[in-house]
């Protein structure tokens, strides 16, 4: 019987498990969409995806998307809510809607007048906010009063 033992350190030693340095086969674009019997293929013979003549857009789905989450939510003009999870933003939904003078902004927006005025970007105080309706929470929250836990003098 013979016996072998391999003397270099371990980092001069051949690693046959790790794959990162090995060059990969990318079969071109052009070879893919000509292949009958790849996943590609099946999509446009069952037209699904973006191969769906019916489907909607990006923009038209995320269009879709928001109204959805402000009807499943109970977004409505007049209801109370917080804003970003945070008890301290309570306000009143003021407005439900598209808000052309946000720039990249197209969708639905949730106008809310916030109980507290909070400290914008600029430093100024504002007492409203316009949201996605991803940030809003409806429920019966009453209005904050940072003056309720101070005593009478």
């Amino acid at each position: 019987m013979v016996s072998v033992t391999d003397t270099r350190p371990a980092g001069a030693r051949p690693n046959y498990n790790d794959t990162s340095s090995v060059p990969k086969y990318e079969l071109p674009t052009a070879i893919y969409e000509t292949k009958t019997d790849s996943v590609l293929a099946w999509k446009k013979a069952q037209k699904l995806g973006r191969f769906d003549p019916d489907a909607p857009s990006l923009e038209q789905a995320k269009f879709q998307a928001l109204e959805k989450e402000i009807k499943d939510k109970g977004i409505e003009v007049g209801k109370r809510c917080r804003v970003g999870g945070e008890d301290t933003k309570r306000g009143t939904v003021m407005y439900v809607g598209n808000v052309e003078e946000i720039p990249g902004g197209s969708g639905a927006w949730v106008g809310v007048k916030l109980d507290e005025p909070v400290l914008g970007k600029e430093g100024d105080a504002k007492s409203g906010v316009f949201v996605r309706p991803e940030r809003v929470e409806i429920g019966e929250w009453p209005v904050l009063d940072d003056l309720e836990d101070m005593e009478e003098m």
